[in-house]
């Protein structure tokens, strides 16, 4: 009994000591923060201390103070005491607390933690960068109870990252380990930075260091891969569409058309017209880039048509001659361009949702608008491979294709099929066109830079062969954007072209060769 009575006593007596040390701490705190204060006007020792000090208390009153101190609106009165600026006027007696060096590194830190809590994402971020900056132990509580609370992955990631480098700042070689795992589980050259910067202070761990760092260097890696094939990807795309147009009039029509790259050009210009028009209706404005599509395609698909009534019929079995006239024709369309629009280059702005970057798990980054031209551009194709095998304009195209003489005998009135075939290759340039005016500036030269690519394109997937063309495009980019880092622009290119000509000599015809009558047409 005697016992049980000194236990309730003692139990008694803890818990009123507890809450007498609450209620001594709570306004302890208080009296602190407003103890503190003042010593923000005093020397550049005392504001550096009393900067720290309020970071560490987690007082929310002490934000909006500590950010105009550094951003210079922090007065100090006439009675010793402190207020923020208000307006463009300092106060009679009152002066702008100056701060130095040491007591704006104080402030950063101090600044990250009590933002941790903030409910703003921006500010949280910005938070995280801070600590990740100044990287002390002190940091250590405040970063894991926000990670615990924190449900923005991207916050999360910096969060991580900066309490990776707090605990690398640590005395404790426990702490220190911790830091070293989760530094390594990151796929952030930040990180890698920060273990290399490390590893001279910390010998005793550098096997685990080197770890890390190894551990990071195949993420990076990895990342850096599956960019570049974004990359070859983007590229092959847009080569897709320079040459899917070309691959209708020269590889089924065997037409040598030079001019190309101005129906490029021409479409590409159109989206200039069409975003010029909508610009004065503010209902289409969201909407000139899809209205510039059909636009481009009927526009570059008429003058194909006139080109090939007016000019190219006769010179039908004599390539060279129409090598030369399709030429000449390239060079006037871009004079026309030139007195019409000017030499100046002309640039098309993209819709909202093309602009800006995504990025996908594992922190690889890609553009959206190369994003929505790859996808573009296998619309396209599809479109292209439907018209030709689905409707009645493609069945006689192949039927032209195949024998001429036997299609005109059942009916089929060849020079429309040849006229409508052209233009359907010059639509799909003026397609290329649009899309190629949200990667690049419009000028009158735009096309020329792909005249070239189209046909080594062509030739090399097979020509006549859309499924060549297809597989040719995203081959001859991939492997383009694969030398670049190695060999530089210009040499991949020459690689490329050197490398193509070599596996023409193996095979003349192309990855997919035409099979049949008109193979050897």
């Amino acid at each position: 009994m005697a016992l049980w009575q000194s236990l309730k006593r003692t139990g008694r007596g803890a818990a009123l000591l507890l809450l007498g040390l609450f209620l001594f701490l709570a306004p302890a705190r208080a009296q602190d923060f407003d103890s503190l204060i003042p010593r923000l006007g005093g020397s550049f020792g005392e504001q550096a201390e009393a900067v720290e000090r309020l970071g560490s208390l987690g007082d929310a009153r002490a934000l909006p103070l500590l950010q105009a101190l550094a951003d210079s609106r922090l007065l100090k009165l006439a009675d010793g005491s402190v207020a923020v600026q208000e307006g463009a006027a300092v106060p009679e007696g009152a002066s702008i607390i100056r701060i130095n060096n040491r007591v704006r590194v104080a402030l950063r830190g101090a600044l990250g933690r009590l933002q941790l809590a903030s409910p703003v994402v921006a500010q949280r971020l910005s938070a995280a960068d801070a600590i990740l900056r100044n990287r002390s132990a002190e940091d250590i509580p405040a970063l894991e109870a926000a990670l615990g609370r924190e449900q923005n992955a991207q916050v999360r990631e910096r969060m991580e990252l900066a309490l990776g480098g707090a605990r690398l700042a640590s005395s404790d070689a426990a702490a220190k380990r911790a830091g070293i795992a989760t530094l390594g589980g990151s796929s952030s050259p930040e990180a890698r930075n920060l273990l290399l910067a490390s590893r001279a202070a910390n010998a005793e761990l550098s096997a685990e260091i080197d770890a890390a760092i190894a551990a990071i260097d195949r993420k990076l890696q990895l990342r850096q891969a599956a960019e570049t094939f974004f990359q070859g990807l983007s590229l092959g795309s847009v080569l897709l569409l320079a040459a899917l147009g070309l691959a209708v009039t020269f590889g089924v029509m065997g037409v040598i058309n030079m001019a190309h790259g101005e129906f490029v050009m021409i479409g590409a210009y159109a989206t200039v017209v069409v975003q010029e028009f909508c610009r004065g209706i503010p209902a289409l404005q969201p909407w000139s880039l899809p209205l510039a599509i059909p636009v481009a395609f009927l526009v570059t698909a008429a003058i194909g048509a006139a080109m090939e009534r007016g000019l190219i019929r006769f010179l039908y079995g004599r390539p060279l001659e129409t090598l030369l006239l399709t030429f000449g024709v390239g060079m006037v369309l871009q004079q026309v361009v030139r007195l019409v629009f000017g030499a100046q280059n002309r640039e098309v702005i993209s819709p909202p949702w093309m602009m800006g970057t995504l990025v996908l798990p594992g922190g690889v980054t890609i553009t959206q608008n190369r994003a929505w031209i790859i996808l573009f551009s296998l619309a396209v194709l599809l479109a292209t491979l439907a018209a030709i095998r689905l409707t009645r304009f493609g069945l006689e195209m192949r039927a032209v294709v195949q024998n001429r003489r036997i299609a005109a005998t059942m009916g089929i009135r060849t020079g429309r099929v040849d006229a409508m075939t052209f233009a359907f290759g010059s639509g799909i340039a003026g397609l290329a066109g649009v899309a190629l005016s949200q990667i690049d500036n419009v000028s009158p030269n735009l096309g020329t830079g792909y005249i070239i690519d189209s046909f080594m394109v062509v030739v090399f997937g097979g020509v006549g062969s859309l499924m060549g063309t297809l597989i040719g495009a995203f081959t001859l980019g991939l492997v383009n954007k694969v030398l670049e880092p190695y060999a530089g622009v210009v040499l991949a290119k020459v690689l490329l072209l050197v490398g193509i000509m070599l596996f023409i000599q193996r095979r003349p015809k192309g990855l997919f060769a035409l099979k049949g009558r008109a193979a050897d047409q």
